[in-house]
């Protein structure tokens, strides 16, 4: 982060709702980038044990370098237990509710929040899958409602989906984009709801395929593991699936689609959808855009560059494993 956004940032607060694990990681996120967090959890005694985590959690990050030359007790100094939730939202430009993964709950805790936050402030929920038109649909201030899903842990992975609901205002969507650039995290905007949102999905697609890989006696759960670890995971941590082919082919995605859609027919028995026609929607104007195919020699060479460099980091990495194995 720049010097001048942590600047930016020094008299800005945020408030957060539930301090779990998620709630925990998403304060030092915004420590980290310099804002005032108010925390607040009705559970008895979890708001004390969840400022402990993160004075450990900010020390493992001292530790490796990762956080700027302070004290761990200059990111405390920030951290406001609240004593009720009315306290917590005060003064705050964002709200961030990571409360129970329960429609009921959600709904309920929501309206709470509204009741006791200005208008004009956000109301994001860190849900993993269940929509704001759902949570938010009976809230008076709905329209300043939408769901801020991040990565688990959220200190440590950039990306955070982004899902308004139909109600929700452009104005607040824009606003808690920002809120996320702040903070050094990449926002990740869907165009509309959908159950589980876009990284549980592709998750979910990976996972029932590695479910019936071991379900058909193909593969034991160790080697699939591995198929990623060691084989699609390392491009897919610096460059997403389209990507990837559209560089594995000299004609871009247009070409690998043409050469193996029919083998991925067969492999699933039959396709979901044409992949062709996605591409001729716009999908291959999109990539093009983004990487051209005159330019694939140069994009071939910055993922070769990247893969190496991880390769390296890897083995640095095991071999520095086992020496604390042998000693």
């Amino acid at each position: 982060m720049s010097s001048k956004k942590h600047e930016n940032n020094q008299k800005k607060k945020v408030a957060l709702i539930g301090c779990g694990l998620i709630g925990q990681s998403w304060a030092i996120s915004f420590l980290s980038a310099g804002f005032h967090i108010s925390l607040f959890d009705p559970v008895e005694g979890v708001m004390a044990q969840a400022k402990e985590k993160i004075k450990a959690k900010l020390g493992d990050l001292k530790n490796y370098g990762v956080l700027e030359n302070k004290n761990i007790s200059d990111y405390l100094d920030k951290v406001h237990l609240a004593q009720d939730l009315s306290h917590a939202v005060r003064g705050s430009i964002h709200v961030q509710e990571s409360g129970p993964e329960d429609l009921e709950i959600k709904k309920e805790l929501t309206i709470k929040i509204d009741a006791a936050t200005a208008d004009n402030i956000p109301i994001a929920s860190s849900t993993s899958g269940i929509p704001a038109s759902l949570y938010a649909k009976d809230v008076k201030g709905q329209n300043r409602c939408l769901v801020a899903h991040p990565i688990n842990p959220p200190h440590l992975i950039p990306a955070v989906e982004i899902v308004p609901a139909p109600f929700t205002s452009e104005a607040v969507t824009k606003a808690v984009k920002n809120i996320i650039i702040s903070i050094d995290k990449e926002p990740l905007e869907l165009k509309k709801e959908i159950p589980g949102f876009v990284v549980n999905r592709l998750q979910g697609a990976l996972l029932s395929e590695a479910f019936n890989l071991v379900k058909e006696g193909v593969s034991s759960a160790e080697d699939i593991d591995k198929a990623i670890s060691e084989g699609l995971g390392l491009r897919w941590s610096f460059m997403g699936p389209f990507q990837t082919i559209h560089l594995n082919a000299p004609e871009g995605i247009a070409g690998y689609v043409k050469r193996y859609e029919k083998m991925y027919g067969e492999m699933f028995n039959k396709l979901d959808i044409e992949w062709s026609s996605v591409v001729k929607l716009g999908l291959e104007e999109e990539l093009l855009n983004l990487y051209q195919l005159s330019e694939l020699e140069k994009h071939e060479k910055e993922r070769d560059n990247k893969l190496t460099e991880l390769i390296l980091h890897k083995i640095k990495s095991s071999k520095s494993k086992k020496k604390v194995k042998l000693s």
